[in-house]
């Protein structure tokens, strides 16, 4: 019997550090920068091309404008945290007025990112790089990336709601 609970113990022991090392600094961030890529994709796909006009005051972005910001966003981000010179020099909101050519922006802005999560390292997260708040970590600029998302796709959503439309994370599956 103690030599049954002497092996369990071990066993767990040696497979606990394994299990905490999955989750890492970067895999949090990264699961919570795919949330937003696949909200923001959904409804950037599922919106009738009409609706990319929509803007509830003349004050505020369309829709098509946001999906086009939040584009142009992932190329400066992810190129501030991976410490980088931003590759894309295109300002979506002015260039892109179209369904198919926003979700291709989208795409490439995500895909951008996507590249720069697939080379980041936890040691690589916690060093210093400039950003245009000031000095930050690249994982502090990772995270405002989300945080950005998430903002725009919050106005992203009152635009859907204004509209009768239920949003892709409000959506029973």
């Amino acid at each position: 019997m103690i030599k049954r609970i002497l092996t369990t113990a071990a066993v767990t022991a040696l497979a606990l550090p394994q299990f905490a090392a999955a989750q890492t600094v970067t895999s949090s961030l990264k699961g919570l920068y795919e949330t937003t890529t696949t909200n923001i994709m959904a409804s950037a796909e599922m919106l009738d091309e009409s609706l990319y006009a929509f803007r509830p005051t003349d004050e505020v972005r369309s829709m098509g404008e946001l999906f086009a910001h939040i584009a142009g966003a992932q190329f400066g981000f992810c190129s501030a945290a991976a410490g980088e010179s931003n590759p894309q020099t295109e300002n979506f909101e002015e260039t892109r007025t179209t369904k198919g050519s926003i979700l291709d922006a989208l795409a490439s802005g995500f895909a951008y990112c996507d590249g720069v999560y697939s080379r980041m390292t936890d040691a690589m997260g916690g060093r210093s790089v400039n950003f245009f708040t000031g000095p930050n970590t690249a994982f502090g600029v990772l995270a405002f990336n989300s945080a950005h998302n998430y903002e725009h796709y919050g106005n992203l959503v009152t635009y859907m709601r204004l509209n009768g439309i239920t949003p892709p994370s409000s959506m029973q599956e």
